[in-house]
């Protein structure tokens, strides 16, 4: 009886934080003229865009902000960023995010159906643009179905192929082919997907 009025409890607090959240981000996206269509988000996501960047969403994206949205724990809502009036941020259709920071100073690509496991980091620049030791941004492109597991951080210059996996914990610093399983720190690929 306890488990299923838990359960019952945990369903009706999602789907109330459901709708709040849709609305208000129905509200905002449409002031701040983002375009964002049937999406779900639950909790408020921290979305900074700088004047004259590119952003694009695909219909149907899950963002996970609350944390206790996602079972596995989520460290900070959903936080998407651009630093420059020519960074591009282009996501595709079905992806989902938990707690997840995209940073980008240049370009960042996902193809469609792209989960980001809890607290990823996707960043395509150093964040200290001012300190001469630091490089330029380089693009990261993520192609479709792609499943980037929990605490990963994917560096700038990256490409990870479709259908790949990427293992919890992982720090992605080069580039990683389609239909592999890749983990580690460098994250190196372990074994290919038939």
């Amino acid at each position: 009886m306890i488990n299923r009025l838990s359960t019952i409890h945990q369903q009706l607090r999602l789907y109330f934080q459901r709708l709040l959240s849709n609305a208000y981000m129905f509200g905002y996206s449409y002031l701040i003229g983002l375009r964002i269509t049937k999406c779900n988000f639950y909790g408020l996501p921290c979305f900074r865009f700088a004047a004259g960047s590119s952003v694009q969403f695909g219909m149907g994206c899950t963002f996970r902000s609350s944390h206790l949205s996602n079972m596995i724990g989520i460290n900070h809502q959903c936080i998407f960023s651009t630093f420059s009036n020519n960074a591009i941020l282009s996501i595709g259709k079905n992806c989902g995010f938990s707690g997840t920071v995209i940073g980008v100073f240049s370009r960042v690509t996902l193809g469609d159906n792209v989960r980001c496991g809890a607290n990823t980091v996707i960043t395509d620049g150093d964040w200290h643009s001012k300190d001469s030791r630091v490089g330029n941004p380089l693009p990261i492109y993520i192609e479709d179905n792609v499943w980037i597991g929990l605490n990963v951080l994917v560096m700038k210059g990256v490409t990870i192929g479709q259908n790949s996996i990427i293992g919890a914990g992982s720090v992605v610093t080069k580039d990683i082919p389609a239909n592999v399983i890749a983990a580690g720190n460098p994250c190196k690929v372990i074994k290919e997907i038939k």
